[in-house]
């Protein structure tokens, strides 16, 4: 008989998943590839004159989309402690049940890889999920003002009200931002700041008199401070050109305490867990300081409480002092560092301040100043020698032209190729460009940006540029290996459904059709983008993105066909039953009882304990 147990199976985790990273980060080790030894078959029997090994987990009568070449559509999974250990049909499973084996009927439901976001912000995500308000997934800026309302209301001092990303204009009926007298009528005496991607800010009245601001507060390097006709500031903060204004204002406002940095950092993995998220390269981030910001993560990772799997970077966060931030942590920590659940990936996306292009679509390109190369050179040059993947952050292609000349330049002295390089963003790379990143062997991470700042991007640039921002079609036919994210959770929304919509349709979340058709991709290359694309852009392609014997056990079931449902329901899309590292991390409808036990809803007043995250598509007035 089928298995449905009320609660997961606590697992042990290994000696190693145990240890603190930051602790032991030079002696740490990696997970090696099973994979790469294991023969093209779909169940990987045990040696000659071994022990029947029975599964921990049958999955089966499902749609597998194993993205696998070999074993393309299966029916059948088994998994014995984080590893998948066959594929295929029932026969060539169910073999290997046993008296303890948990089996799991999916009913016909599709299930396919983890999903791997190649570029978010988990750990900043994950420190403030329970204090901010999202506006992620809703069509209607009427609702999202009610909200804040709501909200406003409940906000006890000195907390304030925070909307900190993952919005669009474009995405709600209105097509327009909320105006400073609908923001101060909604919010009342409660401090309040609502950030519009990274272009602008806005505080109410009460939070101007919290942070002290007046008619003599000066306009910080990259930023400006709008002042009404009386010279008084009016709350709206622009970013001119790049976002330090904008951290520095989110900096200064209360942050959680450990307990329940721990509580919201677990609640925001299982967040993304429901959209069949197991693992994620997290960016770094401007105030994301290390290794003080990483030590939450650290304890849960320590703990055996991650559930999902994390390739952290290192960000500089002085400018002027990046060379020696990053040259004392690549010189301290050990390249194979933590372990395949949370480890140092490296450093990036910022590598240089001089050096980064911001993707603020209301200002002009930026321009770099001369001594850019000679620092980045500097950087990098230390960072390849020492054999650390990097990750760098560029826009526009005039910053990507500088930045592979640096690389061009060292290429000839240190060959780049043997390090895993990626490129982040590329909106606007030109084709000989993507030419010179095949050339040097890198990865371009590709984001969902582009559907909620398109309409933005199309008014300031036009049709023509717009046609190919980005150009991922061009991209892959040039043999680049390329990666989809989200670049959650300030920038655009983590849901990564509605970033494989995008991918397949090329349209912004207004519905404009912007990127031009030979520049979208067919579903089934969408989801490689999003599993086998993204493992290959931190070394794990022989462990992830794949459902094959050896591999590691990270299996999303979907909602619904995601290659055969509605193109504008891709956007819908959920997980029903996520599976990582062998363990149950997210289930609902239907194998809800299959679920970890709640977690507290901590502090009492979040936002998520009365709204929740992304919208549940089975109401009204949202993007599902």
């Amino acid at each position: 008989m089928t298995e449905t147990p009320a609660a997961d199976r606590p697992r042990v985790p290994s000696g190693v998943r145990r240890r603190s990273l930051l602790k032991s980060a030079v002696v740490g080790t990696a997970a090696t590839s099973v994979a790469a030894a294991l023969p093209t078959v779909a169940y990987a029997a045990p040696a000659s004159g071994s022990a029947a090994v029975h599964a921990d987990l049958i999955l089966h009568r499902g749609k597998l989309l194993t993205l696998d070449p070999r074993n393309a559509l299966a029916t059948a999974i088994a998994v014995t402690g984080d590893r998948i250990t066959a594929v295929g049909t029932e026969r060539d499973v169910m073999p290997l049940r046993g008296p303890a084996t948990r089996v799991i009927d999916l009913g016909g439901r599709t299930a396919v890889p983890g999903l791997n976001d190649s570029h978010t912000h988990l750990l900043r995500g994950g420190l403030n999920f329970m204090m901010e308000l999202r506006w992620d997934g809703l069509t209607s800026l009427a609702e999202a003002l009610r909200r804040l309302k709501a909200q406003a209301a409940r906000t006890p001092p000195p907390q304030w009200v925070r909307v900190v990303g993952g919005w669009s204009r474009d995405q709600f009926t209105e097509r327009r931002l909320p105006t400073l007298e609908e923001i101060n009528k909604a919010t009342g005496d409660t401090p309040a700041f609502v950030l519009f991607q990274y272009s602008m800010g806005f505080i109410n009245r009460a939070g101007l008199r919290v942070l002290g601001f007046d008619r003599t507060t000066p306009d910080p390097p990259g930023g400006a401070i709008e002042h009404d006709a009386q010279g008084n500031p009016t709350g709206v903060l622009f970013a001119k050109p790049d976002p330090r204004i904008l951290y520095g204002t989110i900096g200064r406002l209360p942050r959680l305490s450990f307990t329940d940095q721990l509580n919201s950092t677990q609640q925001f993995m299982r967040e993304v867990n429901r959209f069949g998220i197991t693992s994620a390269m997290d960016a770094g981030g401007g105030g994301q300081a290390y290794p003080s910001d990483y030590g939450v993560v650290d304890d849960l990772h320590a703990r055996g409480l991650m559930t999902t799997r994390l390739a952290a970077s290192i960000f500089p966060q002085t400018p002027g002092a990046e060379y020696p931030e990053l040259e004392r942590w690549t010189r301290e920590l050990a390249v194979d560092n933590g372990d395949d659940v949370f480890r140092i990936h490296g450093p990036g996306e910022t590598l240089v301040w001089n050096g980064v292009d911001f993707d603020n679509f209301l200002e002009p390109i930026p321009v770099f100043p001369p001594e850019m190369e000679a620092d980045l050179d500097r950087v990098v040059r230390t960072t390849v020698q020492r054999g650390w993947p990097f990750r760098y952050h560029a826009s526009y292609d005039q910053s990507i032209d500088r930045f592979l000349g640096v690389l061009e330049t060292i290429n000839r002295d240190v060959p780049v190729d043997g390090v895993r390089w990626i490129l982040d963003h590329a909106e606007t790379i030109s084709a000989r460009n993507i030419d010179r990143v095949a050339e040097l062997g890198g990865g371009i991470a590709v984001q969902h940006q582009m559907a909620f700042q398109g309409d933005i991007f199309r008014e300031h640039y036009g049709d023509q540029v717009a046609r190919r921002s980005p150009p991922v079609g061009e991209m892959l036919r040039a043999g680049v290996h390329v990666g989809m994210g989200t670049d959650a959770t300030r920038v655009a929304s983590y849901n990564p459904w509605v970033g494989l919509w995008w991918l397949v349709t090329g349209r912004t979340l207004a519905g404009t059709r912007m990127r031009a058709a030979e520049n979208n991709v067919d579903r089934l290359t969408a989801l490689k983008l999003y599993t086998q694309g993204s493992a290959w852009m931190e070394s794990r392609e022989g462990d992830k993105g794949t459902l094959a014997a050896g591999r590691l056990a990270d299996i999303a079931v979907l909602s619904d066909d995601y290659l055969k449902v509605p193109v504008d329901r891709i956007k819908e899309i959920e997980s029903v039953l996520t599976v990582m590292d062998g363990k149950i991390v997210y289930a609902a409808g239907a194998y809800g009882k299959l679920a970890p036990a709640p977690l507290p809803i901590s502090p009492d007043w979040s936002p998520v304990g009365r709204f929740g995250g992304y919208p549940r598509s089975e109401g009204t007035g949202h993007l599902c």
